[in-house]
């Protein structure tokens, strides 16, 4: 029959098949408009067999336990009632099937509605069980249906990416969340060890984190009470009750991403939502340090990113890390002023060097070194770097030195001792120098930043300047800001005023030239 007519036929065959098993055969027509190139025919034949099968799981007319092959089964000696469930089994696995293939459609409403009649399938799978209890109180989930949804949302080669926002709101519920984290687990082991030598493609990384990314686990474990599949009792023994089980798992499935070769696009991604939403649900957080210390040697803003991730781990979770500002303080480099993620450096490096015990040869350093950039930096960064050096001379009293030092005669410094070059802090010789970028600062060509620079001719207070205003400031904003001015008084455009169309009196061009 032609799919159009068998969309007409579709309320009927589902009525048939669903009266009395005499009609069982109406199946294969449902079936065979599920397989139709159209997109409105499988829409229809959609919501068909999430009726026809939704109302034999209820009933409990589908085989439940092991599935024989279905030859076997109908040349067998079982009942006819046995051998009608075992048929209708097979029928409800070749659905399934079929809606896995959905998922990857061209249309957008196809892959929709397959995804969310699976969902209904996995309810109702988890209500009434296709595989029989092993024991009294085991706890059944159809973690292969799942799997298939899972696969479905993490392709290889398309952009998965509006299905897997879709699918969050069924990430809400605790037993899906756990049983979707455990499928990522299987499928990115499964995925790599198929594409070992050709690689992985980026697609495929970038739906998982597109996915994993998504989920977000509960903060106490009293918050575990939202389940899909509903039981009579749910029994603490689950490991599916237990935050601490929803924890390690999440742990897993975050270590089997991050431990293969990503993107770099990637990285930048993860280190973003680390701080917030990784690192706090996971039990040992220090076993992150490896990807951090990965992520660093990539260059540019996913090394900053890494440092935070480090300094989340030092400061909250006692890792050991003796190499962190000295990675911090080579990142200072004239590139610094002049990258789209200057705010975010200076907004992360401030909360670096907020401590009050760190040495002063350390923050002298990061002074020194930021003073030497700051001549070659655009006026807008200066506003902004300026009042960050003071801050930090004083959190640190014992570096107000760099300001007061005598002049060179005086000291006996011949040369400026601090070498620019030297990418230990500790040897380069910073609190033995001085800050003359900042006095020199003081006849930059900008106004502004003359005048910030004058701040170190007075006694600094003791209240830090916040520099959160100056982190965003663009040569826009400032052009913006020096054109509303209102200039008071006439501003001198000569200071000898010309005699005649030759210039000035006294001028070469006057001695030998006349206008005649």
């Amino acid at each position: 029959m032609e799919p159009a007519s068998g969309v007409a036929e579709l309320g009927r065959w589902l009525e048939a098949a669903l009266k009395s098993r005499s009609g069982a055969n109406a199946v294969f027509d449902i079936l065979g408009v599920l397989q139709s190139d159209e997109e409105d025919d499988i829409l229809s034949a959609t919501h068909t067999c999430s009726r026809l099968f939704g109302a034999l799981l209820e009933r409990g007319e589908l085989f439940v336990g092991h599935l024989p092959e279905e030859e076997a089964a109908m040349s067998g000696s079982g009942s006819a009632l046995q051998k009608y469930k075992v048929w209708m089994r097979h029928r409800y696995n070749s659905c399934c099937s079929r809606l896995s293939e959905l998922l990857g459609h061209r249309s957008f409403k196809v892959k929709e509605l397959a995804l969310c009649t699976l969902m209904k399938f996995v309810q109702l799978e988890g209500a009434h069980p296709l595989e029989k209890s092993k024991w009294e109180g085991n706890y059944l989930f159809p973690r292969g249906l799942l799997l298939s949804v899972v696969e479905g949302l993490i392709p290889t080669e398309v952009d998965s990416s509006l299905l897997i926002s879709r699918f969050q709101e069924y990430l809400e519920h605790d037993d899906v969340r756990y049983h979707t984290m455990q499928a990522v687990v299987d499928l990115v082991a499964r995925v790599t060890d198929t594409h070992q030598q050709q690689g992985v493609p980026p697609t495929f990384w970038n739906n998982t984190f597109t996915l994993i990314s998504a989920v977000s686990l509960p903060r106490q474990q009293s918050d575990i009470s939202n389940f899909y599949v509903k039981h009579k009792e749910m029994l603490k023994k689950w490991k599916v009750t237990q935050l601490k089980e929803h924890k390690h798992v999440f742990e897993k499935m975050w270590f089997s991403f991050l431990k293969h070769k990503l993107p770099v696009s990637l990285y930048k991604k993860v280190l973003v939502i680390m701080h917030d939403s990784i690192l706090p649900h996971m039990s040992q957080p220090s076993l992150m340090i490896d990807f951090l210390t990965n992520a660093y040697d990539i260059g540019g803003a996913i090394s900053l990113l890494a440092l935070h991730g480090l300094f989340i781990l030092i400061h909250q979770h006692n890792l050991e890390y003796p190499d962190f500002y000295q990675k911090l303080y080579s990142l200072l480099d004239p590139s610094v002023f002049h990258v789209k993620y200057r705010a975010r450096f200076f907004h992360l490096a401030d909360l670096f060097l907020s401590s009050s015990h760190l040495p002063a040869y350390l923050v002298a350093a990061f002074a020194k070194r930021l003073c030497r950039l700051s001549l070659t930096a655009p006026p807008e960064a200066l506003l902004m770097v300026i009042p960050f050096i003071c801050n930090l001379l004083r959190r640190h009293p014992a570096c107000k030195a760099l300001i007061h030092r005598p002049s060179a005669e005086a000291s006996g410094l011949t040369a400026d001792p601090y070498d620019m070059k030297e990418k230990d802090p500790a040897k380069s010789h910073a609190l033995e120098s001085c800050l003359w970028e900042l006095k020199t600062l003081q006849r930059h060509y900008h106004p502004e930043v003359a005048r910030a620079a004058l701040a170190i001719n007075q006694a600094l207070s003791p209240h830090e300047v916040s520099i959160a205003q100056l982190l965003e400031l663009s040569p826009y904003e400032m052009f913006e800001k020096d054109f509303k001015k209102e200039e008071s008084g006439l501003v001198p455009l000569e200071f000898l005023q010309p005699q005649g169309l030759l210039g000035r009196r006294g001028d070469l061009s006057g001695e030998h030239f006349t206008l005649d």
